[in-house]
């Protein structure tokens, strides 16, 4: 184990050829030109933020709306629910998002187009609107039918027995999975930078652009990414413990 990590300390200091120079300067917050680098690349955390805290909020309202036709004894809105579901999971991020930003205003004549921001909510949106009705499924399945047989027979028609019985008891069941697939939709971000978002990713590229050291540059993106995705794995813990989730 020692071993291995002296080998990939040796990689990182001294390369495993010797045509390429490494600069770590580049993104040293002792050095000026490093320091300015990462106040710019750190420049993006908002954006990054932004279009993930959205895009899970809006994905979580119209996950529960995608829901609701797979509870009806109707079949045609079962199929509707399953259409949606399948269509969404089954097309790639990256795919969608490019559709929607390019492919989407050329339906009709450039009269609708996106802003990258807006594109970039609206593809993650769709994409895990469809996995997170699943999750809510599975939690509105995991009430005990008696305690809706109770509700029922209070007198509580079948809308109040779902928002007052089932819809509460099942988000306390999902919140878990729920707040997981925020962090996915947190890393999944990282994709609308091809279409321009300054996010942390753009900012990376842009900055490799006019330094030429992709090797520092992506290094000190993968930090970020990494700090990101343990805070909110931390905070994710942290509320499952207040809330005693098991």
């Amino acid at each position: 184990m020692k071993f291995s990590l002296i080998v990939l300390l040796s990689f990182f200091l001294t390369g495993c050829s010797g045509n390429y120079n490494f600069a770590w300067f580049a993104i040293n917050p002792f050095h000026s030109q490093g320091s300015s680098n990462i106040e710019f690349l750190i420049g993006g955390l908002f954006t990054t933020i932004s279009v993930s805290l959205v895009s899970l909020i809006l994905a979580a309202i119209l996950g529960l709306i995608v829901t609701l036709p797979n509870l009806s004894s109707r079949k045609s809105l079962r199929y509707l629910n399953i259409a949606y579901v399948e269509i969404f999971r089954a097309i790639p991020v990256l795919v969608l998002l490019l559709w929607i930003y390019y492919g989407l205003p050329s339906i009709f004549g450039g009269s609708l187009s996106f802003n990258p921001f807006v594109a970039g909510v609206i593809t993650l949106v769709l994409h895990e609107s469809a996995f997170i009705s699943e999750i809510y499924r599975s939690g509105i399945q995991a009430i005990k039918k008696g305690q809706i047989e109770a509700a029922k027979s209070l007198g509580l028609n079948q809308s109040l027995v779902f928002i007052k019985i089932v819809l509460p008891q099942a988000i306390r069941i999902i919140t878990p999975a729920l707040l997981n697939q925020g962090i996915y939709i947190l890393k999944m971000s990282s994709l609308i930078s091809v279409i321009g978002l300054g996010d942390l990713t753009r900012r990376a590229n842009e900055l490799i652009v006019t330094t030429y050291r992709p090797l520092e540059i992506y290094s000190f993106l993968v930090l970020e990414y990494l700090i990101l995705v343990l805070l909110a794995s931390y905070f994710v813990r942290r509320i499952e413990k207040k809330f005693e989730i098991k």
